[in-house]
Parts: C-alpha cells; structure tokens; sequence
C-alpha cells in the first residue's frame, strides 16, 4: 500500500509540472495577426530582402551529342588485296592524299596487254595504208588504159571495187587503234584504282581518320569501306527540344557548350540549323550547333550540354524566389513600409527567373520584401525584422 501511495503522489507532482510548463509557454507566445477577442496583435516576427532592378536572362541548358559535320567513307573502286596503309586510327589525312595500296600484278599485267595490243592495231593501220596506196595506182594505171581502150569496163570496175574495198580496211584499221587506244586507258586506270586516295568535296584541307576497318594483307571487294575520315573544325552539337522551347530558338543564337571531358572549358558555337518537323515518337525537334574546335580538343559521340539564352530583359525588377506568397490563388509579395513597421500586399505576374531571383511585375514594387514569416502576416500586419536582415537596397544584380 505504501508502495502504491508513493506512485499517486508521483504521479500527481508530474501532472502538476505539466500543467505549469503550458501556462507558460501560453504566456510568453507572440500574438501575431488578428486575435480573437479583438484586441491589438503584436508584430510578426519576418526577414525581409531588397527590390533589384537590373537585367535578367531566361537560359536553358539542353543535353545533346557531338557529330563530325563531315565524314567521309574511303572504299576501293576494285576488289584486291590490301599491301599496305599509309595512316592509321587519328593520323590526319590530306586532300588526294594516298591512304592504301591494292595488289597490282594483274592490272599492270592488263597495262602491257592493252599496250601490245595498241601496237598491233596500229601496224595494221599501216599494212592497210600501203596496200590502199597500191589499190589507188593500180586504179590510175587501169583508167589510164580503159582512155586507150586497152581494158575492157569490167576490168575497170574490178579495180575500182579493189580500191574501196582497200580504203574501208584502212578504216577499220584506224578504229581498232582507237578501241585499243580506249582499252588502254582503261586499263590504266584501272591500274590507278589500286592506289586508294582520299577525297573529299569542299576546300578543306586536311581531316582525320576515325576508324578503319581493314588491316595489311587483307582481302577486300569493290566499295568495301576500308577507313572513315571525318573532319573536327568546326564540329557540330546536335541536341533536341521540345515544342515549349522550339519557338524561342533561331538559325545564329549563341550557344555555349559544356562537356565532362574539359570541365572548367566553355565553347563557344551558333546555331546553324533547326528541323522544320518533329519527330513523332519523342516530339522533339533536332536543332544542330556549329562549334569551333581549331584545337580538335571536341570529338565526335561525347555527350555536351548547351546552354542557351531564350530571352533577355535588360531592365526589370527583381525579388528573391522566397518572396513570392499566394493569397487568394494570386501571387504577390509584401512589400515591407519604408519605417519597417508594416507591410503592404502587392499583386504580381511573375516573369523570368534567373538562379534565385524572380522578375515580377506590378505596381509599387520597390524597397524591400518579406522573404520569410509571409504566412504569420496580411495586408496591413505590424512586423519586427531582425536587425541582420535591416540592410539597404544594394546595386541591381540577380
């Protein structure tokens, strides 16, 4: 029983302490906003922050991926097999510059051939120039006697039939030193087709070889890719926007390019040109960056992030993005008296925001803003502000 009597008046002092510690914290709570029995609120405790005027920029910052903005396959126009490369995987490659050799035994074989060949036709020509030479005395010789009545008009005709028959072998003679003279130069350059030269359309000098697909020694068929080239200045950015974006974008807008592989590196490119469709599985639209890149240090396939400016305005007023509050489904902010007693609601329409500042537009906007405490106030509500946040307006900036 004793045990039990000590437990009550335990229990009893515990219940008495609590009720002492909420009396007192009861008395010494701030009264902020209206109270019940009508009497005078105290002022709530808020922080407030500067009004900025000064310019402020709306940027978007899109994922996208590097891509030559010139590649350019080298592949055989003949099968054979490959002796040798004279570049390798980076190695910069000149205009017509000769990148592989063919095996060529069998074409300059086809070369000798071709010539032989030319050389015979052309003794031929001269066999049937000789004899269309004779062919023309003997008709002169003939004529001569069919005058003196000598030979007869058979004879005579005879003889004139010789003499064409001659002319048109002389004929086919010349036109075989012509088709011998084409298999010739065909073979030759068909010869030619074993040194395999890069070439490329425009007046760019010098590329680099990407990839190559092939090795010495190997076997390859005709237009068989043996290596890319691609060209890396200038190089392009392609990334893809959303329909939100598209409107604000324009072939020449300035955009600064970010990658992981330069971190502290920004470079700097134009948009040059935007897809006039969207694509219908993303609904995005592919817009392309022309990027300078005279150090070759951007190479094609790394992942970049373009950061674009979609608008500017170069004189706007500005608040912090804490001071923005809602009251009655408007945004607006409250606007601190220039005694620092009382604050004065403001209706605003929110423009751009730039890192933690928020352009805004309405009227009286000027001062400074309650930056936190907006839901212990109203229109008209006393304030206190701690003496760290009683600063003055400074210069504009976000």
């Amino acid at each position: 029983m004793a045990r039990f009597g000590k437990l009550i008046v335990l229990l009893q002092i515990l219940l008495a302490l609590a009720g002492i510690g909420w009396a007192v914290k009861n008395w010494i709570k701030p009264e902020v906003g209206p109270r019940r029995d009508g009497r005078k609120a105290g002022p709530a405790p808020v922080e407030a922050a500067p009004v900025l005027h000064g310019p402020i920029e709306r940027r978007k910052t899109f994922s996208g991926t590097l891509e030559a903005r010139a590649e350019f396959v080298v592949a055989p126009k003949i099968a054979g097999r490959v002796e040798w490369l004279a570049v390798d995987l980076s190695d910069t490659v000149s205009q017509y510059q000769i990148v592989a050799h063919l095996d060529d035994d069998e074409f300059v074989q086809a070369v000798m051939q071709a010539e032989a060949d030319l050389a015979v036709a052309k003794a031929n020509v001269a066999e049937a120039e000789s004899a269309l030479k004779i062919a023309e005395r003997e008709l002169e010789r003939v004529q001569t006697l069919r005058t003196q009545g000598i030979v007869s008009e058979s004879q005579l005709d005879s003889t004139i039939a010789a003499q064409l028959a001659k002319r048109a072998a002389l004929e086919v003679a010349h036109a075989q030193v012509v088709r011998s003279e084409a298999a010739l130069q065909t073979a030759k350059i068909r010869l030619g087709y074993t040194k395999v030269i890069a070439s490329w359309g425009g007046d760019e000098g010098q590329r680099v070889v990407a990839e190559r697909f092939v090795n010495e020694g190997d076997t390859v068929s005709a237009n068989a890719p043996l290596m890319s080239i691609v060209s890396l200045h200038p190089i392009n950015g392609v990334v893809f926007v959303t329909e939100k974006d598209y409107g604000r974008l324009n072939v020449g807008q300035a955009v600064a390019l970010s990658t992981d592989a330069y971190p502290d590196r920004s470079f700097q490119g134009r948009i040059a040109r935007i897809s006039p469709v969207f694509r219908q599985a993303s609904r995005q639209a592919r817009v392309e960056v022309t990027v300078n890149n005279p150090e070759q240090l951007l190479k094609p396939g790394m992942f970049v992030r373009a950061d674009v400016v979609l608008d500017r305005v170069e004189e706007a007023t500005l608040v912090p993005v804490e001071a923005l509050a809602r009251r009655d489904g408007k945004s607006g902010v409250f606007v601190v008296a220039a005694n620092g007693e009382t604050v004065a609601w403001r209706p605003v329409a929110v423009g751009i925001q730039e890192g933690r500042h928020v352009q805004v537009h309405g009227e009286g906007i000027q001062g400074r803003v309650v930056t936190l405490g907006q839901q212990l106030i109203e229109d008209g509500s006393r304030i206190t502000i701690p003496e760290s946040h009683h600063g003055e307006p400074r210069p504009a900036g976000p």
